[in-house]
């Protein structure tokens, strides 16, 4: 944890402002351009951040047998691959959508993989020629992600606004799907941000129950942290508008309302591009980690929930180094944090390790630094082993086990 300096709060105003963010290179991690372009050229801009922005943003996930799967954008196709020696090398890649077409896949818009068995889903959002505007699409292989059928759209309402930032969550009980949706506002300029979607699948994704508006008035454009819950049931946090415009963030089960989870009270007209991430234990701890840019105590900051029992907010990471991104894992009653840092030549990604769900931390220190261009850290897990995977332009795929 650092003190609020002159030189914080002058990232904060590149870190918070309103607008689309850049990709994360190393000179402008975060960043937001000073000068937006006109109404008129939303469309230009939108497309040609889709069809041109680095594709750095990947999914992956440990099957049970240890091997590492890995689906990733390249032009406008999906490939999925696997890896069983931990990414030293992967199998040859299968594409997902035959047929092309524009894919979100910068760090808080980014496709998903899931694999349970021989199944293995993707989920990625398509881009749209309208400014913001997309559909969750999905694909599934039944023959262990040798070919995958035809990709369909998830989102039953088909205008041309924001299905985005999509989200999903396997297991041998089904397949869930969560994103944010404009439809509940479109035409009604008194409605406040977005919502949050869900749909689900109990056939392994032959067919979806109908879209269920899970929250109204979530914020426009930050990921989206799911998890599930020790009974199985799926758990969504994400940034939501309070009152007129505070944007800190709320979970809820499916089955349950939402609850407010931070009360920061940063109030801001605009989206942050900041999401969440969320961990639960095998007692239904709640573990959480975000980011605000409220003035009382800007920066990245951990939560453990019991029940009706939060704790005090622990603040983390160095926000003169740009801290920002946080994934969060539990291992037992081990709890490991990871996030993303700048210090002026390389980005880094730096570690905060807890023992006893929470209650004490390490020291951060750094486990991997690239000087290029690179994608948010993902935090895996592998038979109780914790592992860090982070995709870069320079050094590749990235890959560092986590001794508890």
């Amino acid at each position: 944890m650092v003190g609020i300096s002159a030189r914080s709060t002058a990232l904060l105003a590149a870190l918070l402002l309103a607008g689309t963010v850049a990709a994360h290179d190393h000179a402008d991690h975060g960043a937001v351009d000073a000068k937006p372009a006109p109404k008129g050229d939303y469309a230009k801009v939108w497309l040609e951040k889709q069809q041109t922005a680095p594709r750095l943003a990947i999914a992956a996930q440990f099957d049970a047998a240890g091997r590492l799967w890995l689906a990733r954008v390249v032009g406008q196709q999906i490939f999925v691959s696997h890896s069983s020696d931990t990414g030293k090398t992967f199998s040859e890649a299968v594409t997902v959508n035959r047929q092309p077409e524009l894919i979100s896949a910068d760090g808080e818009a980014r496709p998903q993989i899931g694999v349970v068995g021989q199944r293995v889903y993707v989920s990625w959002t398509q881009a749209l020629p309208q400014p913001f505007a997309g559909h969750i699409r999905f694909s599934v292989s039944e023959d262990g992600g040798q070919s995958f059928s035809d990709p369909i759209t998830i989102n039953d309402d088909s205008r041309p606004i924001t299905h985005r930032f999509n989200a999903m969550l396997a297991d041998a009980r089904g397949v869930t799907l969560a994103w944010i949706d404009k439809r509940d506002g479109a035409g009604n300029p008194e409605y406040r941000g977005a919502a949050i979607y869900t749909a689900r699948s109990t056939d392994g994704g032959r067919s979806f129950e109908t879209n269920r508006n899970l929250a109204n008035h979530s914020c426009e454009c930050c990921r989206l942290g799911m998890a599930a819950d020790s009974d199985g049931m799926t758990v969504v946090f994400w940034r939501q508008i309070f009152g007129k415009n505070v944007r800190d963030f709320a979970l809820a089960r499916l089955d349950e309302p939402l609850r407010r989870v931070s009360e920061d009270g940063w109030e801001i007209d605009a989206c942050p591009h900041h999401g969440g991430a969320l961990a639960i234990d095998r007692e239904g701890g709640r573990h959480i980690a975000w980011f605000t840019g409220a003035e009382k105590s800007p920066g990245l900051h951990y939560r453990r929930i019991d029940g009706e029992t939060m704790s005090r907010p622990l603040r983390f990471g160095n926000l003169d180094a740009q801290s920002g991104h946080p994934q969060v894992a539990v291992v037992g009653r081990n709890v490991v944090l990871v996030w993303r840092e700048f210090d002026g030549k390389f980005n880094h990604i730096r570690l905060m390790l807890s023992r006893d769900r929470g209650q004490n931390w390490s020291a951060p220190s750094s486990i991997a630094r690239t000087a290029g261009a690179a994608d948010d850290p993902l935090l895996l897990t592998d038979k109780g082993t914790p592992w860090l995977v982070w995709n870069t332009a320079v050094d590749g795929l990235k890959r560092s086990r986590i001794a508890p």
